[in-house]
């Protein structure tokens, strides 16, 4: 069989004449009215419902149409990715969106840009084509294609397969793809997210350094592994094989809810599909016929637009509407409080919020239900306690029937302009669950500094029974993360220690070497984690070490499971793994791993 690899000149960046176009806001469409297809894995063409009328999503969103000519479609997807293939820090940010039927389309994905079916089901869209990443820009390099997404889709890989080489922030989401996928693109890369995915043929990792694929199907099977490849709620997954390779799989995951989004129902009227809370998970939510959840017109929904502010934000939700965030860089004078049960707040394109004046972004109650979602929070100037809090300190209700989730939710200090936080997110309330998370202390771009992209800890949980699948926490100038609450739950965890502390009395804990990326503090009784890695290189000063990558109280309740530390090229130390235990990852020995601890 030939390998991906060999097959790369398949998916160069200009790709495949389109035979689809784009919709102005406000046409008419015409089509068949019907349902979504009863069978999402099968080939049958999607049929095509009757759109009433297109809503108005802002200037930034294309919707795309499958009866209208053929070179427009394609020629704003080109133009999208010309303007967004190396703008890492820009201004811009796109939503493409497909109405249900069929399209010939390549459509390689940049900067802030999210691809998106508009059908109940991923085979309501189908693509014949490509939906890709590549890393041509970087020589291959795929370590900073972050920030963009696939979601809602079914894919005809007109090559086979299809390449999605990405490193975080780039979430893969209820997609099917009717071949292979490949994870990189011939050079390093830093790991990612998938869920809710069926992928028919074999996903090659490649580089990828570490991975997290959630309730899923891999129908061909996983091919490759490096530091920590995290398997939960999937089929088809390799077995838990860790260390040796180090793929680390959880059979189920135990409470989850998929990411809400916007889509045509068969009359023709816009929704937005809240799927429902579920337990003891494995597979997909789509592949045996429509998933549980609510549709919420997107009438009871407040549609902010590019040149909207706090004061149109939070007069929607003061009156307990939701949100639906177009596009768009928003500077926010006030901090949006969100103190409704139930509310949704949906970002489209990677909408980016940016909290002025040293406030908090974005305040969330201690109330059932509530769902943030595809969002990029990135710190102002000024010095913030955090950059989103859930709960209030002291928060005491039980959500246990309906938590308050946060999916594709992620926060930038530094690298567009200077940025100041202490801490980027807070979770007081109890039973809150994490889908995708990035907290990033900026390494590169403007405003990067020891004294300048200055934020102590990334995540800090205060609540108990808190869930994450997926955190992504780096370069915090103190611990990464900090779990004060009981009960909580990890289910993959990546972690690189900043690269700047220039020397080692910069980067004390009292009288211990640096700060652990992740720690459970004393008096934690219960505390879960599988497929945990620490990685360090301190670029300023190689001769830093941090004693330990993991702090833990040493009780049986405590317990981590499949655990990685790294020195990236030896450049730096971390002396042990967890506690006083695991050797040491340094020069002449770049990596360490512990299978379980205690």
């Amino acid at each position: 069989m030939e390998s991906p690899a060999a097959r790369r000149p398949a998916l160069g960046r200009r790709g495949f004449i389109a035979t689809t176009s784009a919709l102005s806001a406000g046409a008419l469409l015409s089509g068949a009215c019907a349902p979504a297809s009863a069978d999402p894995a099968s080939d049958a063409a999607p049929q095509e419902p009757t759109v009433r009328e297109l809503p108005d999503l802002g200037p930034n969103v294309r919707i795309f149409d499958p009866s209208t000519p053929a070179a427009e479609i394609q020629a704003h997807l080109d133009a999208v990715f010309t303007r967004q293939e190396t703008a890492q820090f820009g201004p811009d940010r796109d939503a493409l969106l497909f109405l249900p039927g069929t399209y010939q389309v390549d459509a390689n994905i940049g900067y802030y840009t999210q691809i998106a079916g508009l059908g109940l089901l991923p085979g309501d869209v189908v693509i014949n084509g490509q939906v890709h990443v590549e890393a041509d820009w970087f020589d291959g390099n795929a370590t900073h294609n972050f920030w963009r997404a696939a979601e809602n889709l079914a894919v005809e890989p007109s090559a086979g397969f299809d390449r999605w080489a990405v490193s975080q922030a780039s979430p893969y989401r209820r997609m099917h793809l009717r071949g292979d996928l490949v994870l990189d693109d011939g050079g390093w890369s830093s790991g990612g997210f998938m869920a809710d995915c069926r992928i028919d043929g074999r996903v090659e990792s490649g580089s990828q350094q570490q991975w997290l694929t959630r309730d899923s199907h891999l129908a061909g099977g996983w091919n490759g592994a490096n530091y920590n490849m995290v398997f939960v709620g999937t089929e088809g997954a390799p077995g838990n094989t860790f260390p040796d390779p180090p793929h680390v799989a959880v059979d189920e995951s135990p409470v989850v809810r998929e990411k809400p989004f916007l889509y045509v129902d068969g009359d023709g009227a816009f929704h937005v599909f809240a799927p429902a809370l579920r337990t003891d998970t494995r597979g997909t939510t789509w592949e045996s016929g429509a998933p549980e959840g609510t549709s919420v017109p997107l009438e009871e929904f407040t549609v902010i637009r590019p040149g909207d502010g706090a004061a149109e934000m939070n007069a929607a939700l003061a009156a307990g509407r939701h949100l639906l965030i177009t596009p768009g860089v928003y500077r926010l004078d006030a901090t949006l409080e969100v103190t409704a049960p139930g509310t949704i707040v949906l970002g489209l394109g990677l909408a980016t919020l940016v909290p002025d004046g040293g406030i908090i972004a974005v305040e969330v109650a201690d109330v059932d239900g509530v769902r943030i979602a595809g969002l990029l929070i990135d710190a102002g100037e000024t010095d913030t306690f955090a950059l989103m809090r859930v709960g209030p300190d002291g928060s005491s209700a039980d959500h246990s029937a309906d938590p308050t989730s946060l999916h594709d939710v992620f926060f930038r200090i530094g690298g567009a302009h200077v940025g100041r936080a202490q801490r980027s997110l807070v979770i007081n309330s109890h039973h809150v669950i994490g889908d995708h998370l990035w907290l990033w202390r900026g390494d590169h771009g403007d405003g990067i500094g020891w004294d300048l992209n200055t934020a102590a800890e990334g995540l800090v949980v205060g609540g108990d029974h808190v869930t994450v699948y997926g955190l992504f926490v780096e370069h915090y100038q103190w611990h990464q993360t900090v779990w004060n609450g009981n009960h909580g739950r990890t289910y993959f965890f990546q972690s690189e220690m900043p690269y700047d502390p220039p020397d080692q009395a910069a980067w004390m804990d009292g009288d211990r070497r640096g700060f652990a990326s992740y720690m459970v503090t004393a008096g934690v009784t219960a505390h879960e984690a599988w497929g945990v890695g620490s990685y360090c290189f301190f670029s300023a000063d190689p001769s830093v070490v941090s004693d330990r990558a993991f702090l833990v109280p040493e009780t049986g309740g405590v317990r981590f499971h499949c655990l990685t530390t790294v020195s990236l090229g030896g450049t730096g130390t971390i002396a042990h793994i967890i506690n006083g235990t695991g050797d040491t990852a340094g020069p002449g020995n770049d990596i360490a791993r512990l299978t379980a601890f205690p």
